[in-house]
């Protein structure tokens, strides 16, 4: 499902102009022509993302940046500012009041798509974490490691000595800290115990056809030591292309051309906080919390923590005034197919249709199994019209799905049934939480009484 995007741009021209893009790759797009505008559609409903002119005529931008890195409903929206001088110093300030990254007209087209794809990926990251904290810290499950108290680490891979002496002297400077140095090989080669949380990477000598770089990347995401580093690449000028493969093949930020110390330790400093976030979300799984809100045959997440996590969900709606799906979902004739083949079968076609739906949906919708061969589904930000694609989608992948009937019979298929009720994030009463869940009911035995394989939307919403 694509994002909402969100353009505040003062000159018509250029909103146009980029509304056509942005809608041509399949996004949503509004576009307004002020910080008052963008506010008012933000309390109607909070973009996935904010591409923002920030020059000097439009004064206000950057208060509007700082304003929205400040509020819990916004804090974690990606801002993309659009035009502007392309110097360091104007990067800096753009990303000082919150932006997360500046690119100067002329827009280069593949390198503007290949960022939004990947501060999309972040902001779905930020929200997730945001989200599932939030949940375990109302189940009492709050048990994520004390802040960090040693400095990050952070390495600078260069291959050439006197570009690399620069660099680290601006990172020591900026960021108070010591910064390894090594060269590309020394890092792949690298046994120590040292784990990076940034790698700085110089690939502004980089072949033209950037294949040593690509292979560095890829090496570094496939390594238990260094695969949950972020990674900072810092790239010429004119090395656009260069720059959108490299984002979206899983680098973190880029800087092209010449750059000063304020934007350089800035960008770090960012990708380190971003790093402690993704380290805190593994924690959570790694120090046994899985146990205690997953169930244990499907990997979904169980009927206690999906609970927890609907009543968090339905609070940020009522913060941010957006609307979010409840999903309920059945596996047909369920009892036959226990009957039929035995429990073992069953059980495969439960671990399967757990598989099917954790791949269907985004990484903070909340997929988990209630009981039995139940399943609930909640999309934040979803319309009614997109949670009812979403689970028709859903319908058609599990009914073409092959599952193992064991023994020498012949592979087994199942349909599934859903029934949906949208919540409103107008300020709805959280005691209507069991309200909504019972009319997602009634939709599923609506749909259950039309024959199965359906789905059904609540008639209060239709």
């Amino acid at each position: 499902m694509s994002g909402r995007l969100l353009i505040v741009d003062p000159v018509s021209t250029n909103r146009i102009v980029l509304r056509v893009k942005l809608l041509a790759a399949k996004y949503e797009v509004e576009a307004v022509s002020d910080c008052t505008a963008a506010y008012a559609s933000i309390q109607k409903r909070c973009p996935d993302m904010i591409l923002i002119n920030l020059t000097d005529s439009f004064s206000d931008g950057h208060a509007f940046c700082a304003h929205l890195r400040r509020q819990v409903a916004t804090r974690n929206v990606p801002i993309i500012s659009v035009g502007g001088q392309d110097t360091s110093a104007a990067r800096f300030m753009a990303l000082d009041a919150g932006a997360d990254d500046v690119l100067p007209r002329p827009v280069c087209d593949t390198l503007l798509l290949a960022r939004v794809r990947n501060l999309l990926r972040r902001g779905n990251r930020a929200r997730e974490l945001d989200l599932r904290s939030e949940t375990l810290r109302m189940m009492g499950l709050d048990e994520t490691r004390s802040p960090r108290i040693a400095p990050a680490c952070v390495t600078l891979l260069s291959d050439y000595a006197q570009a690399a002496a620069i660099v680290s002297a601006q990172l020591q400077a900026g960021l108070g800290q010591r910064v390894r140095v090594m060269d590309r090989d020394g890092a792949l080669a690298d046994d120590s115990r040292v784990a990076t949380d940034v790698f700085v990477i110089d690939a502004t000598r980089c072949q033209s056809d950037g294949d040593d770089l690509f292979r560095l990347l890829a090496d570094l995401r496939t390594r238990d030591q260094t695969r949950h580093a972020a990674q900072l690449i810092l790239l010429a000028q004119d090395d656009l292309r260069t720059a959108a493969l490299v984002l979206d093949l899983g680098a973190d930020d880029v800087i092209l051309g010449p750059f000063e110390q304020d934007e350089l330790c800035h960008r770090t400093r960012v990708l380190v906080a971003h790093k402690c976030q993704r380290d805190r979300l593994l924690d959570q799984v790694e120090t046994g919390l899985a146990a205690a809100m997953t169930d244990p045959l499907t990997g979904l997440f169980n009927r206690r923590y999906a609970l927890a996590h609907l009543r968090r969900i339905a609070e940020q709606a009522r913060e941010t005034g957006c609307d979010y799906a409840l999903m309920v979902a059945d596996i047909d004739h369920f009892k036959a197919v226990n009957d039929t083949y035995g429990h073992s079968t069953g059980d495969r076609v439960l671990t399967g249709v757990g598989a099917c739906l954790r791949n269907s949906f985004r990484p903070d919708d909340l997929v988990a199994r209630i009981g039995g061969e139940e399943f609930l589904i909640v999309m934040p930000r979803t319309s009614l019209a997109d949670a009812t694609t979403a689970a028709q989608r859903l319908r058609e992948r599990i009914g073409a799905k092959y599952f193992d009937a064991g023994g020498d019979r012949g592979p087994l298929r199942v349909t599934i049934s859903v029934g949906i009720a949208a919540g409103s994030g107008d300020g709805q009463s959280l005691r209507a939480l069991d309200a909504l869940f019972d009319r997602a009911d009634l939709a599923l035995y609506r749909a259950k009484a039309e024959g199965r394989n359906a789905v059904a939307v609540d008639l209060s919403a239709a």
